[in-house]
Formats: structure tokens, sequence, C-alpha cells
């Protein structure tokens, strides 16, 4: 549709530095829309050095088509860092998990002690969490579409264009300054363009122009798929992070001390009390990772969108999906730091197990008792005695042995064997092993033709 002279000299004063961005900002306020004035600028720009090319720049597309592509463009740069930044926290946590794998700790349930669990399972839960983080954007990575609709959503003025190239050609005997033909066409006249054709080939040729994918069958202005489904996908890859926040968090407390982050001179202190070293890097994910759900629904709700392209929902897409992205973006980054520096305490672990003593493994010793005394009748016998035990500060196996209805049904030695916490972690270990088989996804590390990865930061 371009002639290759006028799309070069478009392609090269299409430069940031040649606006005035400040007047475009301004210009915005004006149009409801920032890309009105992008191009009468580029357009005053081309002018100045070949009018013929300034003919071609914004030809049969909307502004919605620019805005749009663009946040797929930003957005896709944007999804290649996080991913790669999940994928450095994900190997240092598979590499806690595997040193962790059956260091005991506390299993805890609605804020109290629970059962026995490892450190290892805790640390592949949390990197199970980012792989499936990263196998949703990598399915969104790869479908971020071109926009390209038109001024309505029938590519009308871009049809109209190859028609009018069409029979100029034919005017003028030949092909227009393309190296071939007009794509689409079966013949020269404008007449004979086989639209179903050229709309494939032209949103195909988009597609390799920008590295996204070339569309939905139809246009997207006011069909928002693509924005619905990377929002979604942010918003999990947000809470799938601060899983391992809020968790770290908890473990840091004072009086749990399992964990701690790196270790950073400066880093963590309050500006009144000089004993503490706050949790700053799980504070950081965790933020992000309440306000991105949020911000998601935002962008869900604008689904809801008037007509064939609407005033307002689209608009009010902007700042949310750059919020997700930001905070998204900056969550898995500081993640990685902590997830690479986390400081483990087997020895303190070892403490927060015998704060309960036996107790910890009550669920076992009721499937113990069950078969002799009942299901029912184990479970009130074994609340009685973890009661008498946690008054009296006695150990709960003495407690056990002098009960009279446990009499006989436990020699010494097995009892001292069900009471042991590090014998009841059931398939912790298997569970490890298993979860740390499953690998990261590949990456495609290369970004956006023209422009490296780090870009996005």
């Amino acid at each position: 549709m371009v002639p290759r002279a006028a799309a070069e000299t478009i392609s090269r004063l299409a430069r940031a530095e040649l606006l005035d961005v400040r007047a475009l900002a301004l210009a915005a306020r004006e149009t409801a829309n920032p890309v009105v004035g992008v191009v009468q600028a580029l357009s005053r720009v081309v002018e100045r050095e070949d009018p013929a090319a300034a003919e071609y720049v914004h030809r049969g597309s909307t502004s919605q088509d620019v805005l749009d592509t663009g946040a797929m463009l930003v957005a896709a740069r944007t999804l290649r860092i996080i991913r790669a930044d999940l994928g450095r926290a994900a190997e240092a946590l598979a590499e806690l998990a595997g040193t962790h794998r059956d260091t005991l700790m506390a299993g805890r349930t609605l804020a109290m002690h629970a059962v026995p669990t490892t450190f290892g399972v805790k640390a592949a839960g949390w990197r199970q969490l980012l792989l499936d983080a990263d196998r949703r954007l990598e399915l969104v990575l790869v479908a971020l579409p071109v926009s390209l609709g038109g001024s309505a959503g029938t590519l009308a003025g871009y049809v109209e264009y190859a028609r009018i190239d069409g029979r100029a050609a034919a005017r003028s005997g030949g092909a227009t300054d393309r190296d071939d033909r007009d794509r689409g066409r079966d013949g020269d006249s404008g007449s004979d363009l086989d639209v179903a054709r050229y709309v494939a080939e032209l949103t195909e040729a988009f597609g390799a122009e920008t590295g996204l994918a070339a569309g939905p069958a139809m246009p997207w202005h006011a069909l928002r798929t693509p924005i619905a489904d990377l929002a979604a996908a942010l918003a999990f890859t947000a809470g799938a992070l601060g899983k391992l926040a809020v968790d770290v968090q908890s473990l840091t407390r004072t009086e749990v001390g399992e964990v701690a982050e790196p270790s950073v001179a400066g880093r963590g202190v309050s500006s009144a009390m000089p004993q503490k070293r706050n949790p700053v890097l799980a504070t950081l994910v965790r933020s992000a990772a309440l306000q991105v759900p949020v911000l998601a629904a935002g962008l869900t709700q604008c689904l809801v969108t008037e007509d064939e392209r609407s005033a307002g929902p689209w608009h009010a897409e902007w700042q949310l999906l750059r919020e997700c992205l930001r905070l998204t973006g900056g969550a898995a980054h500081t993640a990685v730091e902590l997830a690479a520096g986390l400081e483990v305490r087997p020895e303190r672990m070892r403490q927060n197990v015998a704060l309960i003593g036996s107790a910890l493994v009550s669920e076992r010793l009721a499937a113990a008792l069950a078969p002799r005394l009942g299901k029912a009748a184990a479970k009130r016998l074994l609340s009685m005695a973890t009661e008498l035990a946690s008054g009296s500060g006695r150990p709960l196996p003495e407690v056990l042995a002098h009960l009279p209805e446990l009499a006989g049904v436990f020699a010494p030695k097995e009892l001292d064997r069900l009471c042991d916490p590090a014998g009841y972690t059931g398939a912790a270990g298997a569970l490890v092993d298993r979860a740390l088989a499953r690998q990261p996804l590949a990456r495609r590390v290369s970004a956006v033709p023209g422009r490296a990865a780090s870009d996005a930061r």
C-alpha cells in the first residue's frame, strides 16, 4: 500500500526527539487521545521533507489501532522481562527446596501449629506457583495481537485505499512502488480486490513487522479479550509472588524467626526503633500483590464497552494496564533477590517444632489408636491428653504412658517413635522431588525487533 521510499522516509522520521512531547501531552486533553496529536505532528515533520510521503502517514488506520498495538508491544517487552525474573526466582527456590528437602519445621494452619512439614515442601510450593504464573504469561505473550480495525472495526479505510492503489496501478500499467503488486488482489483493478485475502495478508504483515500475533478473527476495538487475558495473567502472577512474600513475612516474625531476608547495610531500618530490621523485600512484593488484582478487575470491567469503539472504557484501561505491568514487573524483579538471598534457620525451626512437643503429631497418634479404641474415642482421649500435657508442662508421651485407657497399648519404644515429629512428614520428600522434576518453560529471549528486552525496565 505504501511506496517503499515513502515508508522509509516515515520510518526514519518517526523519532521522539523530533516531536514536542509537552505539546503532544497538552493536545491529548483536547482529543481524549494521545495518538491524534502524534499523527498530526508526525505528518508535519514528514511533510517538511517529503510532502508526497506525508500522504501515507496514518493511512487507513484509526488512533485505537495505533495505541492498542503500542500497548501490546509494551506488554510483550514487559512480559519477557517478568518471565525472565520468574525463571531466576524459581531457580533460587529450587535450590532452597533441594537443600532443605528434609529440613523439619512446623506446618501451620489458621496461624497455629498443625502437623510437621519440611521447608523443602514450602519452597517447592513457592516455586510451583511461579512456574504456574510463567505458564500463564507464556500463553498470553504468544497471543498478544496487533490491532487493525480501522475507524469502526471494518477495515474500510484500508480496503478503500487498496482499491484506489489498484486502480492507479492499472491505469499506469504496472504495480505501485513496491517490489510486487499490491498484496491480496487477483488482478490489477481495484474492483478485483480479494478482500478476505487482502485482510489476512495485511494482518499477517503487521504481525510480522511488530513481532505480535496477527490477531483474533475480528478486530478487537470493543472486544477486549486480549486485555482481559493479560490482566488475569498479571493478577495471578502478582498473587503467586505475593504468596512467597507473605510466607516470608510470617516466618521472619520475631517470635518465629525461621527465615530472614538477605542482609544489606541500611536496608529495613526503622526511623524510630534502632533494633528493627524490617522485611522490606517481602513488603514490596506483597504490596504489589495486593494492588494488581484490583487493577486487573478494573481492566476486566472494561469488557463492558458500548458500540464499535467506546467512550471511557478504552481510556480507563491505559493507566490500569500500565500499573499492572509496572507493579508485577517490580514484584518479580524484587522476588529474585528475596529468593536468592533468603536466610534459612533450621535450628530455629526445630525449636519451634518443640514448642508444643509431641502434640504436633497428635493426628498420627489418633490414627494409631483408632483401630484399638475407635476413631471418635481416640480423638477424645488425645484431646484430653494434650490439654493435660499443656497445662501441667509434662511431655505428652509421659501423660499418655500413665493413662489407664492406654495401659499395655504401646510399648515405650513404639510410643517414642510415634511421638517423634521427624517421623511424621508423610510424603514430603517425594513431593519435593516431584515438584523439582517439573522444568521451567523455554523462553523467547528476544524482544520486539530492533529493541532489547531491557528497554522495558
